[in-house]
């Protein structure tokens, strides 16, 4: 630990060590336990995870009403193309899952770890910064599931360039596209968070980031571009326009951080 404090003064190297690896093996014992448990509720799983694919998922329902218009109702066909594929994303899908639902029990468990290391109002700092990021991190993953992959399903799953084409799109096709999309939004909405804690830090002002407010779409886009798995426009577009509010907010964020941090 870089710092120590009254609770570990008495603590040697190989101490700090052996809690660091009492850490480790607490958060891969509970990922792994609770990756089992979502493994053998298999049905229940993919009821959710395919859910998006439906025409009556709830995100299409609420657009309907909200537009006061009747959607076409559609039909995507999945496939599987590999012997062991469907086992496979089975548990990758359930291990993930898994590692989401015990996401509360590792941060619990790092926060413990790193805890003693630090002043009573760095704690105060840490523990609002954790809890912060924890919930735009599950905001970023519910608005792919809700919003991002369902219409990019919608509109990529049944685009067709002639009626003699038809769409049968592969289980790994959605599920690896589900999964990365879910992960890059999760991250991408930490954005503010960092940029309160650099403002905090004083390494970024809301002016600077003002200043560079058109270098910063250009690498939005870049950006985008690289992480999302399909290389259209329409996904391109889904992803870069929440991330781009993202940074808006980012502003708003550093500018009272850095009012804070003057006053203070």
């Amino acid at each position: 630990m870089a710092r120590k404090t009254e609770n570990s003064d008495q603590l040697t190297f190989w101490d700090h060590l052996d809690q660091l690896r009492g850490s480790i093996f607490r958060i891969l014992v509970s990922a792994l336990a609770l990756g089992i448990v979502v493994f053998a509720f298999k049905e229940q799983l993919f009821c959710v995870l395919l859910a998006p694919k439906n025409h009556d998922f709830v995100t299409y329902r609420v657009l309907e009403r909200l537009a006061g218009v009747s959607f076409d109702d559609f039909s995507v066909n999945m496939i599987n193309t590999g012997l062991a594929q469907q086992f496979m994303i089975h548990m990758k899908s359930a291990f993930a899952v898994g590692f989401l639902l015990a996401s509360p029990y590792i941060l619990h468990v790092l926060y413990s770890y790193v805890s003693p290391a630090l002043y009573r109002s760095e704690r105060r700092v840490a523990a609002c910064l954790v809890g912060s990021g924890y919930v735009m991190f599950l905001m970023g993953v519910a608005l792919n599931y809700f919003l991002i992959f369902p219409l990019t399903f919608r509109f990529l799953g049944t685009y067709q360039v002639s009626t003699d084409v038809p769409n049968l799109i592969s289980l790994e096709s959605y599920m690896s596209t589900l999964l990365m999309l879910s992960l890059v939004l999760g991250v991408m909405f930490e954005m503010p968070v960092v940029a309160w804690l650099l403002a905090r830090m004083g390494f970024v002002t809301a002016a600077f980031m003002r200043r560079y407010r058109r270098h910063a779409i250009v690498a939005i886009l870049i950006a985008a571009a690289v992480v999302t798995p399909t290389a259209d426009a329409f996904t391109l577009s889904l992803v870069s326009l929440p991330i781009y509010l993202l940074y808006e907010l980012g502003i708003l964020v550093a500018a009272r951080a850095e009012k804070k941090r003057i006053n203070n």
